[in-house]
């Protein structure tokens, strides 16, 4: 399927990958996610300003949470500025071994829960397929599987740190899914100073 109309069918980075999980690994997938997002609750793990992949977090709050932080920016004679930062073919980016990583050290996740994580993630390959032919399979090195519940709560713990990382420069971050903002403000008297 191709990711826009508009793209070039030739191109195979034009199409949206379709997984083709079997029933038992997407029973597991739900039933790991829905364990997985309580732990992540109970433990207050879950980064509250991203919206998607989570009950009560939508696009609308999502612009309502940006739109509010620009006006009350306004509204106290600031000057107010905003970076979206848009990750192209985000869901394939994720290096598994950082992913990994980070829900050892941020998350706390270890032993079973870590190992059926890499099983999860690792050991798959892709391939094209038309109705004439098909390429050889090759081995999936990065990205979570699109199409799956797990993999976007997997993101969504994969890019926690950058809203951290934005935090520690005094902007203000949102994320929606793949898309991070930023919103900065300069105070009038800073901006005079200058």
């Amino acid at each position: 399927m191709l990711k826009k109309a508009d793209f070039d069918a030739a191109n195979v980075k034009s199409y949206r990958p379709i997984p083709n999980l079997s029933v038992v690994s997407e029973l597991l997938g739900r039933i790991d996610s829905s364990q997985l997002v309580k732990y992540l609750k109970e433990n207050d793990l879950l980064p509250d300003l991203q919206s998607a992949y989570r009950a009560m977090h939508s696009t609308e709050t999502g612009v309502l949470k940006v739109l509010a932080d620009l006006l009350l920016a306004l509204d106290s004679g600031d000057l107010a500025m905003l970076t979206v930062l848009d990750l192209s073919s985000a869901s394939d980016s994720v290096d598994h071994d950082t992913l990994l990583q980070r829900l050892q050290m941020s998350y706390g996740l270890g032993g079973q829960v870590l190992n059926w994580s890499a099983s999860y993630l690792c050991g798959r390959v892709q391939y094209v397929r038309t109705s004439t032919a098909c390429s050889t399979p090759a081995d999936v090195l990065y990205g979570v599987p699109q199409g799956s519940v797990l993999g976007p709560i997997l993101f969504l713990l994969y890019t926690a740190d950058l809203l951290q990382l934005v935090k520690r420069h005094q902007l203000i971050p949102h994320a929606y899914a793949d898309d991070t903002q930023s919103t900065g403000f300069v105070d009038q008297q800073t901006c005079q100073a200058a």
